[in-house]
């Protein structure tokens, strides 16, 4: 790709930001780059938010994959706490809220999501939290340790998906009373199905956790406090924290005002992208949270919002940036980490849809196993727990799309 007097520019304040202008310093030296944040540190990492970085295992430093010196020593300008809210994508100019125009001549959008906000009386309460920033997470467990030192302290979380989960089982590290009210009957049911969601349970169950189905209908407090939440059904949960953790949004309305094309919120949502990242408009490429995928293997555009989606999306965008228009070709992958329970995830369910099998190989009782979907015969995913480095043997499994006999399957751990 020719050169030109514009740098480029990258929005955003994750891992997909981090490693887009990682990938284009690699292939270019002396590219002009931007990178713009609202944010008031340099692009970090999210998953240890609601573990390790919670519990405090884990320092700050270990949330960024590039520190704010290494900006300043590959010729970065990196701006924090700057917030880019217009694009003229005719002039190719970036309006920051401050008035600063920025030119640019190709844009990468890396904006991320934003926690979904609960709309019910309460919400303003000291003692409600949600957790999406570094400094989010900084605050809760500046109110979780007191509150466990305290005899009886007590933690709502309201949502049964991941974050949520997460909280609790670092929570309970901290010894503190748990109660998790969820719209399903089994924590991350939506995700992995009854069975799994179940197996979930359990673990929670054994660790001390209140596990309760119910949806949240108010916060409650005293002296502009929170001091418990109600249910739909009339129960009365008694609390001294609430985490909220009810999925999130992507930020897609920067994306939206500048005229690019974006999925429906029944197609998943976030900005249309072809196999090389780029938007409708193609100086400006979407990745992370906000980018609506296409999968060659899956045969429909997935949008993502996991760590490992940032990490590879940010890294390829960074090359398409510079001209790279390799397509895009990554089974999508996560992992959660909960008390001893540790697990590993590749490939892509929607269990709304039916019609899949699961196939079982371990032990369910020992919590060591590896769960597989299968449709029409073969694997679209699995999840191994507490069962290490057979990812590579997974995706062998899916990229096959053969039809896989259930014997072969039960034998995958022995």
């Amino acid at each position: 790709m020719p050169s030109s007097p514009e740098p480029i520019l990258v929005v955003g304040g994750g891992l997909a930001a981090a490693k887009a202008a990682e990938a284009v310093r690699e292939r270019d030296a002396d590219v002009g780059l931007v990178v713009v944040t609202s944010e008031p540190c340099a692009p970090y990492e999210r998953p240890p938010l609601s573990k390790e970085y919670l519990r405090g295992q884990a320092e700050r430093d270990a949330l960024f994959p590039l520190d704010e010196d290494w900006y300043a020593d590959h010729d970065v300008d990196l701006r924090t706490s700057a917030t880019v809210v217009g694009l003229d994508l005719g002039a190719h100019r970036a309006t920051l809220a401050d008035g600063a125009v920025l030119p640019f001549s190709r844009l990468l959008l890396a904006t991320g999501s934003s926690p979904r906000m609960l709309d019910i009386p309460g919400r303003d309460l000291a003692g409600v939290h949600y957790l999406r920033t570094v400094e989010d997470a900084d605050l809760i467990a500046a109110t979780l340790l007191p509150a466990s030192l305290e005899n009886g302290g007590r933690l709502v979380v309201i949502g049964s998906g991941w974050i949520g989960m997460e909280v609790a089982a670092s929570a309970r590290s901290f010894g503190l009373d748990v109660t998790v009210a969820g719209l399903d009957e089994h924590p991350l049911e939506p995700v992995l199905g009854p069975e799994m969601g179940a197996l979930y349970g359990r673990v929670h169950t054994d660790h001390g956790v209140d596990l309760r189905r119910g949806e949240a209908i108010a916060i409650v407090g005293a002296e502009g406090r929170v001091t418990g939440v109600e249910l739909h059904d009339g129960t009365s949960l008694r609390a001294d924290i609430v985490v909220v953790g009810v999925g999130a949004t992507p930020n897609v309305g920067l994306a939206e005002a500048a005229g690019l094309s974006l999925r429906s919120r029944d197609q998943g949502g976030g900005v249309v992208v072809g196999p090389a990242l780029r938007t409708s408009h193609p100086d400006v490429l979407a990745a992370g949270d906000i980018a609506s995928i296409p999968s060659p293997h899956y045969g429909r555009p997935l949008r993502v919002e996991h760590w490992a989606t940032a990490l590879e999306s940010g890294t390829h965008a960074g090359r398409a940036l510079l001209g790279d228009d390799t397509p895009y070709d990554v089974l999508p992958y996560f992992f959660s980490d909960q008390y001893d329970v540790g697990m590993e995830y590749k490939g892509f369910v929607d269990l709304r849809r039916g019609g899949y099998e699961l196939v079982l190989s371990g032990s369910v009782d020992d919590v060591e196993l590896v769960a597989f979907w299968l449709r029409d015969g073969a694997v679209h995913a699995a999840m191994a727990v507490n069962v290490w480095e057979r990812m590579d043997d997974v995706e062998e499994l899916i990229r096959s799309r053969r039809d896989v006999p259930r014997a072969e399957l039960e034998a995958f751990t022995r």
